[in-house]
């Protein structure tokens, strides 16, 4: 689960119990996404875990159990959910203010924190009954899981941490829960899926040869359900990250990234970048673009996209999160016409690294979403012209020489 571009990107899990009931606690669980460029996206998350008595839930603010379970051994009061492995969702905007708790109601679509730290946040109210009364009775649940689209979490056990701190508007006086415990979970791309989701082509404005996403690229077992147009579709479907119905392509990614080196000019160098989206009914919203790249160092101007460094390490600068500008391009449309994003940057170049030669000009990593791309192999690039012959005298030039040879010596 480690990310080399993101080494401490986490999304943590926090049980705050606020108060103590006649036979459980009212607690706060807080879901802060701590990745940089990794979102959760709609349908949102689902949290799940078991607990480790028979506690029920009587009643929740901000998020529901979807299934009640059988609360039949109850008379009067029913609880929320009876199960003993219950599956929590956030609820839908729009909800009664009264069901509604802060930093809830989105539907479950939770942002990363280099886009915006604000909404990397989601939070609901739970009340639990039938479980202890005190930090000595009380048990922490188990077996915690956090499902997201595309799967690829895994979460770590409840662990007891010192209690939350909050502090008052005014700034005068400090409150703290009565028992905190906290949850890590850690996104892996090889339990997420087989295969990668995205790939990477290249073109250049030295060479006319457009180097192609590799062939097969996220796998080959959607080949048999592409369709050449939307209007092939002819069934109602309801395809999912894991089973897309996606435009027939060679590489059969549902994302492609295009980097094109655009112009070099004398102290500056141009790159346009393109992402399409192949994929039918599936829009990707707050996108995230993270390339990697040694002049990332030193960008100019970004057009178009929103641009943020990315510094894990002090000694290292060469990595770059990009994403759309709000209700302008933060959206990617299914596949179709309109199912693109585009946007150009301009580097000044280092007088000691920059090259155009061996593939200098073109990113060393991309990811979309998180996911990292399948790069081209690197003998593919496009390559600069040969500026001399491969033989030291072409053969026109030996002709002449002999031709000369003939007329002194004749």
């Amino acid at each position: 689960a480690y990310d080399p571009l993101d080494p401490t990107g986490n999304i943590t899990m926090k049980w705050d119990i606020m108060s103590w009931t006649a036979d459980g606690y009212v607690a706060v669980v807080t879901l802060t996404n701590f990745q940089m460029y990794r979102h959760i996206m709609t349908p949102g998350w689902k949290l799940g875990w078991v607990w480790a008595k028979k506690e029920v839930i009587w009643s929740m603010v901000g998020a529901q159990a979807t299934e009640q379970g059988d609360c039949s051994k109850f008379k009067g009061n029913i609880p929320h959910c009876c199960k003993k492995n219950p599956t929590v969702v956030d609820l839908l905007p729009g909800v009664p203010y009264n069901q509604q708790f802060a930093n809830c109601c989105k539907g479950g679509v939770v942002g990363s924190w280099g886009q915006d730290p604000s909404a990397a946040v989601s939070s609901f109210q739970i009340s639990v009954g039938l479980s202890g009364t005190s930090n000595k009775t009380v048990k922490l649940p188990k077996n915690i899981t956090l499902t997201a689209p595309g799967g690829g979490y895994s979460c770590s056990q409840a662990k007891i941490v010192p209690s939350s701190i909050f502090i008052s508007p005014d700034g005068r006086r400090k409150t703290q829960t009565l028992m905190t415990w906290n949850i890590t979970c850690t996104y892996s791309q090889l339990v997420a899926s087989q295969h990668p989701r995205c790939c990477v082509s290249m073109s250049s404005f030295y060479n006319s040869t457009i180097t192609p996403c590799p062939t097969c690229a996220c796998g080959c077992q959607n080949k048999n359900k592409c369709v050449q147009s939307a209007s092939k579709i002819q069934s109602v479907v309801t395809p999912t990250i894991d089973n897309p119905i996606l435009h027939c392509t060679e590489h059969m990614c549902p994302i492609r990234v295009h980097w094109h080196v655009k112009t070099n000019y004398k102290e500056y160098w141009r790159v346009k970048m393109s992402i399409t989206n192949f994929n039918y009914f599936v829009n990707y919203t707050q996108w995230t673009l993270v390339a990697q790249h040694p002049n990332l160092n030193n960008i100019t101007q970004v057009f178009s996209f929103v641009y943020k460094p990315l510094v894990p390490y002090q000694s290292m600068n060469d990595s770059g999160m990009f994403f759309g500008i709000k209700f302008f391009n933060d959206l990617i449309t299914e596949a179709g016409p309109d199912g693109n994003v585009q946007s150009e940057m301009i580097l000044q170049k280092d007088a000691y690294t920059f090259t155009l030669k061996e593939g200098w000009a073109f990113p060393r990593k991309i990811y979309f979403n998180g996911e990292e791309c399948m790069m081209p192999s690197p003998d593919q690039y496009p390559h600069l012209p040969n500026s001399a012959p491969a033989n030291l005298f072409p053969v026109s030039s030996l002709a002449a020489l002999l031709a000369i040879c003939l007329l002194v010596f004749w």
